[in-house]
């Protein structure tokens, strides 16, 4: 898929993390800040990489983050997380967000981002992965 493109149908994964957009999240337009949504996404892909991590992990880069749709007021937020590499020390997340707006039922891809996280020990130093299983 190219970067102009958007997806038609969200991931068929279990969704990493569900919010509502609340007034307290937008600008006096009524438009979702990029930070709440940049911090939601961020709370999704550490929840996975935590869980695969098998222990603590901390953000260390966000990259490729593209904001494709406004969110509103009132949308309900659906933050999909996929790993798609795991290094040394490292886990690389691709977290999409898709939103259903009202009462509808439609979903709208609005943003994807590539977070990278470290996992770390008790004296919070990057520490291996540990392997699958």
């Amino acid at each position: 898929m190219h970067a102009s493109e958007t997806p038609e149908q969200p991931p068929q994964a279990e969704p990493a993390l569900r919010a509502i957009a609340m007034p307290a999240d937008a600008n006096p337009h009524g438009d979702i800040f990029g930070g709440w949504l940049l911090s939601e996404m961020d709370l999704a892909g550490g929840t996975a990489a935590t869980r695969r991590a098998k222990g603590r992990t901390a953000t260390v880069a966000i990259t490729a983050m593209t904001f494709r749709r406004p969110v509103f007021i009132g949308d309900e937020v659906t933050c999909y997380a996929e790993i798609i590499k795991v290094g040394t020390t490292s886990i690389t997340v691709k977290v999409e967000s898709w939103v259903r707006r009202g009462t509808g039922e439609e979903q709208i891809a609005v943003t994807e981002g590539i977070f990278t996280y470290v996992a770390v020990g008790e004296d919070r130093r990057p520490r291996p992965v540990p392997a699958e299983g």
